[in-house]
């Protein structure tokens, strides 16, 4: 793990999460059925993690250089509230999503693995790196997680936000209340 000296500040002031996919949402796997299908493995802990990101106010987008089938799903299934398939350049889907919701470079947080990031990555306030990103995003990076992409990171980045940002206490809490609504649980836990 690589935490910068400022990264608990620069995570203090993020109010929206933007993904890469393949290599941060996933493994960077692709697997094909023999139809031809596309199949993406997302890790469900990620998952939650975005879910209590957005429990705490925090928005979340997609930026990717793919498209699939499978991702629009899955961001479906999130509510994740921006997502922007086959963009080998990332910067004008960026632009779009800053505009949409009104916001600065320094509310932001971009997840990345991989050189193709690289052009939003260096212009957010707080850039995270999976764990196995390359040498390049890693160097720029203000927060490296143990865990690699597919497999835990986001969540892993999620709980570095929201503990930064004073919410993790309060979450721990609800979760470890005797009297938490069983109800809640299956609604979050996606």
């Amino acid at each position: 793990m690589k935490i910068s000296g400022d990264a608990l500040d620069r995570a203090r002031r993020v109010r929206l999460i933007i993904f890469d996919v393949d290599g941060v949402l996933t493994d960077g796997g692709i697997y094909h059925s023999a139809r031809g299908e596309l199949f993406k493995a997302f890790h469900c802990r990620d998952g939650f993690g975005i879910t209590l990101a957005h429990s705490c106010g925090i928005k979340s987008a997609i930026i990717t250089g793919r498209t699939s089938g499978m991702t629009e799903w899955r961001a479906n299934e999130l509510k994740i509230s921006a997502v922007f398939q086959g963009q080998m350049n990332k910067r004008d889907a960026y632009k779009k999503i800053k505009a949409q919701f009104g916001l600065r470079d320094e509310e932001i947080c971009y997840v990345a693995d991989d050189v193709i990031d690289l052009p939003v990555f260096v212009q957010v306030g707080f850039r995270a790196a999976v764990g196995d990103a390359s040498p390049e995003v890693i160097e720029r990076a203000h927060f490296v997680a143990n865990n690699f992409g597919g497999h835990g990171a986001v969540r892993e980045i999620v709980e570095f936000i929201l503990k930064a940002k004073g919410f993790w206490a309060a979450i721990i809490e609800r979760y470890s209340a005797p009297e938490f609504d069983d109800k809640e649980l299956t609604a979050l836990n996606q």
